[in-house]
Protein backbone atom coordinates (compact mmCIF):
# COMPACT_ATOMS: atom_id res chain seq x y z
CA UNK A 1 0.00 0.00 0.00
CA UNK A 2 1.46 3.33 -1.03
CA UNK A 3 0.20 6.75 -0.01
CA UNK A 4 3.06 8.99 -1.21
CA UNK A 5 0.82 10.80 -3.67
CA UNK A 6 -1.93 11.34 -1.10
CA UNK A 7 0.28 12.52 1.77
CA UNK A 8 0.78 15.97 0.22
CA UNK A 9 -2.96 16.69 0.42
CA UNK A 10 -3.10 16.55 4.21
CA UNK A 11 -2.20 14.70 7.36
CA UNK A 12 -3.10 11.00 7.09
CA UNK A 13 -4.03 8.87 10.09
CA UNK A 14 -5.40 5.42 10.90
CA UNK A 15 -8.95 5.45 12.27
CA UNK A 16 -10.72 2.13 12.91
CA UNK A 17 -8.25 0.37 10.62
CA UNK A 18 -8.74 2.75 7.71
CA UNK A 19 -6.56 5.55 6.32
CA UNK A 20 -8.14 9.00 6.60
CA UNK A 21 -7.15 12.58 5.88
CA UNK A 22 -7.55 14.45 9.18
CA UNK A 23 -8.76 17.59 7.42
CA UNK A 24 -11.48 15.64 5.59
CA UNK A 25 -12.34 13.81 8.81
CA UNK A 26 -12.81 17.14 10.59
CA UNK A 27 -15.07 18.44 7.83
CA UNK A 28 -17.03 15.20 7.85
CA UNK A 29 -17.60 15.41 11.60
CA UNK A 30 -18.72 19.03 11.35
CA UNK A 31 -21.04 18.24 8.44
CA UNK A 32 -22.46 15.26 10.33
CA UNK A 33 -23.14 17.36 13.41
CA UNK A 34 -24.64 20.18 11.37
CA UNK A 35 -26.94 18.05 9.23
CA UNK A 36 -28.13 15.85 12.10
CA UNK A 37 -28.78 18.77 14.50
CA UNK A 38 -30.60 20.77 11.84
CA UNK A 39 -32.65 17.67 10.97
CA UNK A 40 -33.46 17.10 14.65
CA UNK A 41 -34.56 20.67 15.36
CA UNK A 42 -36.52 21.02 12.10
CA UNK A 43 -38.33 17.74 12.70
CA UNK A 44 -38.90 18.61 16.36
CA UNK A 45 -40.45 21.95 15.51
CA UNK A 46 -42.66 20.49 12.79
CA UNK A 47 -43.69 17.40 14.80
CA UNK A 48 -44.55 19.43 17.92
CA UNK A 49 -47.12 21.29 15.86
CA UNK A 50 -48.51 18.10 14.25
CA UNK A 51 -48.35 15.42 16.98
CA UNK A 52 -50.29 15.77 20.22
CA UNK A 53 -47.79 13.90 22.40
CA UNK A 54 -44.60 15.92 23.00
CA UNK A 55 -42.48 12.85 23.98
CA UNK A 56 -43.58 11.07 20.81
CA UNK A 57 -42.65 14.14 18.75
CA UNK A 58 -39.19 14.22 20.38
CA UNK A 59 -38.68 10.50 19.69
CA UNK A 60 -39.51 10.95 16.01
CA UNK A 61 -37.30 14.04 15.89
CA UNK A 62 -34.42 11.91 17.19
CA UNK A 63 -35.05 9.48 14.33
CA UNK A 64 -34.87 12.42 11.94
CA UNK A 65 -31.52 13.36 13.51
CA UNK A 66 -30.26 9.82 13.00
CA UNK A 67 -31.41 9.95 9.39
CA UNK A 68 -29.42 13.19 9.12
CA UNK A 69 -26.32 11.29 10.27
CA UNK A 70 -26.81 8.71 7.54
CA UNK A 71 -27.40 11.42 4.94
CA UNK A 72 -24.25 13.22 6.11
CA UNK A 73 -22.29 9.97 5.79
CA UNK A 74 -23.46 9.51 2.21
CA UNK A 75 -22.65 13.12 1.33
CA UNK A 76 -19.17 12.93 2.88
CA UNK A 77 -18.47 9.62 1.14
CA UNK A 78 -19.26 11.30 -2.18
CA UNK A 79 -17.29 14.49 -1.47
CA UNK A 80 -14.15 12.96 0.05
CA UNK A 81 -12.61 10.13 -2.02
CA UNK A 82 -10.80 7.19 -0.37
CA UNK A 83 -7.19 7.78 0.65
CA UNK A 84 -6.05 4.18 0.28
CA UNK A 85 -4.07 3.16 -2.76
CA UNK A 86 -4.14 -0.60 -3.21
CA UNK A 87 -1.63 -2.14 -5.58
CA UNK A 88 -1.70 -5.78 -6.51
CA UNK A 89 1.34 -7.70 -7.62
CA UNK A 90 1.12 -10.66 -9.95
CA UNK A 91 1.99 -13.69 -7.82
CA UNK A 92 3.66 -15.32 -10.80
CA UNK A 93 6.27 -12.54 -10.85
CA UNK A 94 7.61 -13.25 -7.34
CA UNK A 95 9.12 -16.76 -7.15
CA UNK A 96 10.60 -16.24 -3.66
CA UNK A 97 7.19 -15.48 -2.21
CA UNK A 98 5.65 -18.50 -3.96
CA UNK A 99 8.33 -20.84 -2.64
CA UNK A 100 7.91 -19.48 0.88
CA UNK A 101 4.13 -19.97 0.76
CA UNK A 102 4.56 -23.53 -0.52
CA UNK A 103 6.98 -24.34 2.31
CA UNK A 104 4.47 -22.98 4.85
CA UNK A 105 1.65 -24.99 3.29
CA UNK A 106 3.73 -28.18 3.39
CA UNK A 107 4.33 -27.62 7.12
CA UNK A 108 0.58 -27.48 7.83
CA UNK A 109 -1.20 -30.60 9.12
CA UNK A 110 -2.31 -32.59 6.10
CA UNK A 111 0.50 -31.26 3.93
CA UNK A 112 0.11 -29.73 0.51
CA UNK A 113 -2.34 -32.28 -0.86
CA UNK A 114 -2.95 -33.14 -4.49
CA UNK A 115 -4.44 -31.07 -7.29
CA UNK A 116 -6.36 -34.15 -8.47
CA UNK A 117 -8.43 -34.00 -5.26
CA UNK A 118 -9.73 -30.52 -6.06
CA UNK A 119 -13.12 -29.80 -7.63
CA UNK A 120 -13.06 -28.52 -11.25
CA UNK A 121 -14.12 -25.01 -10.19
CA UNK A 122 -11.09 -24.69 -7.90
CA UNK A 123 -8.76 -26.02 -10.61
CA UNK A 124 -10.18 -23.47 -13.03
CA UNK A 125 -9.62 -20.69 -10.50
CA UNK A 126 -6.03 -21.81 -9.90
CA UNK A 127 -5.41 -21.69 -13.65
CA UNK A 128 -6.95 -18.22 -13.88
CA UNK A 129 -4.65 -17.02 -11.08
CA UNK A 130 -1.63 -18.64 -12.78
CA UNK A 131 -1.10 -20.88 -9.75
CA UNK A 132 -2.08 -24.27 -11.19
CA UNK A 133 1.42 -25.22 -12.40
CA UNK A 134 2.82 -24.23 -9.04
CA UNK A 135 0.65 -26.79 -7.24
CA UNK A 136 0.90 -29.53 -9.88
CA UNK A 137 4.68 -29.83 -9.54
CA UNK A 138 5.82 -27.76 -6.55
CA UNK A 139 9.30 -29.34 -6.47
CA UNK A 140 9.93 -28.72 -10.17
CA UNK A 141 8.72 -25.14 -9.90
CA UNK A 142 10.98 -24.45 -6.94
CA UNK A 143 14.01 -25.92 -8.68
CA UNK A 144 13.20 -23.91 -11.83
CA UNK A 145 13.13 -20.74 -9.72
CA UNK A 146 16.53 -21.59 -8.29
CA UNK A 147 15.27 -22.61 -4.85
Amino acid sequence: MRSDRQASHGQLAQVWGDTVDLRHLSWSILMGIGISVIGFFAASRWLNSVVESRPLAQAYAMLAGLAGCVIAGVICARIFPPKRVVTEEDVASNPEWRAEVLRELEQQPGGLGSVSDLPPAVVQELKALKLYELFVTPGATQSRDGQ
